[in-house]
């Protein structure tokens, strides 16, 4: 009995792109009582797994929170399964405002303690005792009541690039950080005040709105489906966003469009950009915010220290990486002194400091031809493989990189690895390796710019 993925990412995204399929991103949770949830998670694995479903669920005895990918012809019978199990009948569903084939390359079901780490260990807390939901309509009329104070209950890297106009955003890492914080905070407006949350998709508000009406607040009150729905309901009923700036999302997109707004700076020089990515030093994999100068200028990595460490052959970066942990570095996001420009808290500012360009004119015809393909796909590091079908390459070649994920990226070959090799030339049946600012799929295609 299969309970566990046998495919890499690298060969799930290959089968995305030999099937033609579009598919959905989409999530939801529930907040109910699983008696045994390793029994009720090898039952979704074996239900999903042939409607090729991929994500990232957990599962533990107070519920379950999703999210994941599948294909749209699958979509319904999906749902079907779903409605077999009691708690998940008609649940609502988060579809992504912006799709991407490619948002998850694996089927990941784990039991976890809880599907919401908040560091709480009250046996009298009831998490399904949960505030009153409001949809986009009513929740844009409460935020104009001067008796009401909405809180943000993601993370700082989340609000930095989109919020709610007037929201408290807590300086946090985690969620369980903002409980108590937010909790001091308002314990003077228990009783007179609408207490109005939001986060991603509900999962997160839902719990602080049961754990703040189990600590005595009175007039308690969640967004409906997080900024996800919310964005759909705004969308459907042409009602004004108060939402400004971008979603931040826990796939490889790293975040999701609400409007043209960009409230955030790069952390590296201090230019408008809402734009998260992480650092290409594997030993690193800071996520911060980056622009498209930055990136050119740094390579895709956070720092003068990492931009020299990639440079080097694979082979060294893996030996001075090893034994070394950094993880709490990779998950402190944007805490990292190197980055000047970061901000959290009280500093994220209520107004846009830029708009999001508009394109116009006629687009400029490139003439390339095709040399090669991806041949393989690193999913954390900025590196690509390519195999060389027809002509040379050199260094100083001018090549772009297209594909229906990568769009069409140009690039100046200032170095690469022949055949594993460092090397000057390659020619038709070569293996060429390229550092790159940006992750290749296996279905892009290599062409090489003719001046």
């Amino acid at each position: 009995m299969q309970l566990f993925n046998t495919l890499s990412a690298e060969e799930r995204a290959e089968l995305i792109d030999q099937s033609g399929k579009q598919r959905l991103t989409l999530s939801f949770y529930a907040y109910a009582h699983i008696d045994n949830p390793k029994a009720f998670r090898d039952s979704l694995f074996l239900a999903w797994n042939p409607l090729e479903v991929l994500g990232r669920i957990y599962v533990a005895k107070e519920g379950i929170n999703a999210q994941l990918s599948l294909p749209a012809d699958n979509f319904y019978t999906f749902k079907d399964h779903l409605d077999t199990i009691p708690f998940l009948k008609d649940i609502r569903l988060n579809v992504a405002v912006e799709q991407d084939d490619y948002s998850f390359l694996k089927l990941t079901i784990k039991v976890r303690s809880k599907i919401v780490a908040d560091g709480l260990d009250d046996a009298t807390f009831d998490v399904t005792n949960k505030g009153i939901h409001l949809g986009a309509k009513d929740f844009n009329q409460m935020l104009e009541d001067p008796d009401t104070i909405v809180v943000d209950f993601r993370n700082h890297y989340e609000s930095e690039v989109g919020h709610f106009k007037g929201a408290i955003t807590p300086d946090v890492d985690t969620f369980r950080e903002s409980l108590p914080i937010i909790e001091d905070m308002l314990e003077p407006h228990k009783e007179g005040k609408n207490l109005l949350m939001y986060c991603t998709g509900g999962i997160r508000c839902e719990k602080a709105s049961a754990f703040f009406k189990h600590k005595g607040f009175k007039n308690v009150y969640q967004l409906e489906g997080g900024i996800i729905e919310y964005t759909r309901q705004v969308k459907a009923e042409g009602l004004e966003s108060k939402f400004i700036g971008k979603n931040f999302v826990f796939d490889h997109r790293l975040g999701e469009r609400i409007t043209d707004d960009i409230i955030a700076q790069c952390h590296q020089c201090g230019k408008p950009c809402d734009n998260h990515t992480n650092c290409a030093n594997e030993a690193c994999h800071l996520l911060f915010i980056q622009c498209d100068d930055c990136k050119e200028a740094m390579h895709n990595t956070c720092s003068a220290e990492c931009l020299d460490i990639i440079q080097l052959p694979e082979e060294e970066q893996k030996a001075l990486r090893r034994g070394i942990m950094q993880g709490n570095m990779i998950f402190k996001k944007g805490r990292s002194e190197k980055l000047t420009f970061k901000k959290s808290g009280d500093a994220i500012p209520d107004e846009p400091v830029a708009v999001v360009p508009r394109v116009k004119g006629t687009r400029t015809k490139i003439r390339k031809v095709l040399i090669g393909k991806g041949e393989h796909y690193y999913p954390k590091a900025g590196v690509g493989q390519f195999s060389l079908e027809d002509g040379g390459l050199k260094v100083g070649d001018k090549v772009l990189i297209s594909g229906p994920s990568t769009g069409q990226q140009q690039l100046v070959i200032e170095q690469m690895r022949v055949n594993g090799q460092e090397g000057t030339t390659a020619t038709a049946g070569d293996r060429i390796t390229l550092n790159l600012p940006f992750r290749i799929r296996l279905s892009d295609k290599l062409y090489k710019v003719i001046a």
